[in-house]
């Protein structure tokens, strides 16, 4: 199993160290050097100040962000978390991603999604009814503008008449693209068009705030994950190419005392047998100090994984 590791700054006890420059270096750079495997950084790019005190989180540019982390790192992949696509023209989201692919030597990894906040597709100018049409649009875009010289297609809002994307991104031919949602709708999008899923452990009422069904165990997990690969094989793809990235209520295992080490351990284990391929942690985020000894801490507890 895999890990990655993300960014605190969506929970309110951030440290603002977090979010400047030397901060960001040690932090990326604690994460390789514990032998973790990935950095993510969430996206909100207009939140609402209603949505914001009612519980919602801060974020940074996660494109912008993971090239910084590229420039102090060597191995871990770099992964947004979740991109939310229909915000962006693809072909601004295109060269985006390419960039940081090349400037990070091929270890980008798209997470994307359709996205849940109204009043952000608002705010951004994007029908918020359209945004399953729009990501489905970008995904098709990404996986065909680094095919050849020249890209023509006639888009929701956008017309390329020869357009093309230089320099490509250096892991051919995209990137590797990871989809967000617990819906049956979103593992037939994965096994169609992406190289992973990501799913979330979560309880009704936070599915129902994120505009996703619910995944409460990890004996639904299985069976949803189960599903995924039935669905790949009728697409004519191979299900074990197809990693599976969970977040659940035990990524806070380092910030909440009640979870004791063997209950950890045992949901791992649990999470292995039902095919997940990477987990993510959650870091304390008071100090970043703190987030390095507990990843070196969680590191040396679970050293049958990580690392």
């Amino acid at each position: 199993m895999l890990f990655t590791v993300e960014h605190p700054l969506g929970r309110p006890d951030c440290s603002p160290d977090f979010i400047a420059k030397q901060g960001l270096v040690d932090f990326a750079i604690a994460i390789e050097g514990a032998g973790f495997d990935a950095v993510a950084f969430t996206e909100h790019p207009a939140p609402s100040r209603k949505w914001l005190d009612s519980g919602g989180h801060r974020s940074v540019d996660p494109l912008v962000a993971l090239g910084f982390c590229a420039a102090v790192t060597n191995r871990i992949r770099l992964v947004t978390y979740l991109l939310v696509l229909p915000y962006r023209n693809p072909l601004l989201a295109a060269k985006s991603i390419a960039t940081v692919d090349v400037l990070s030597d091929g270890r980008l990894v798209v997470g994307a999604g359709s996205g849940y906040l109204r009043s952000e597709f608002a705010a951004l100018g994007v029908d918020f009814e359209q945004r399953t049409q729009l990501l489905d649009e970008a995904l098709q875009v990404l996986r065909e503008v680094w095919l050849g010289e020249t890209y023509v297609r006639d888009g929701y809002h956008f017309s390329a008449r020869g357009q093309v994307c230089l320099p490509a991104p250096v892991q051919l031919p995209h990137p590797p693209i990871w989809i967000g949602g617990n819906s049956r709708s979103g593992r037939r999008r994965v096994a169609r068009l992406a190289q992973g899923w990501t799913p979330l452990l979560l309880d009704e009422h936070t599915a129902n705030t994120t505009r996703t069904p619910p995944l409460t165990t990890p004996a639904e997990l299985a069976t949803a994950i189960a599903d995924l690969h039935e669905l790949a094989e009728e697409a004519g793809r191979d299900p074990a190419a197809i990693e599976v990235q969970v977040q659940s209520p035990q990524s806070a295992f380092l910030t909440d005392d009640t979870m004791s080490t063997e209950q950890h351990r045992d949901h791992l284990g649990q999470l292995a047998e039902a095919g997940v391929t990477s987990f993510v942690v959650q870091v304390p985020a008071d100090d970043v100090e703190h987030a390095r000894d507990g990843l070196h801490r969680y590191a040396a507890d679970f050293g049958t994984y990580v690392g």
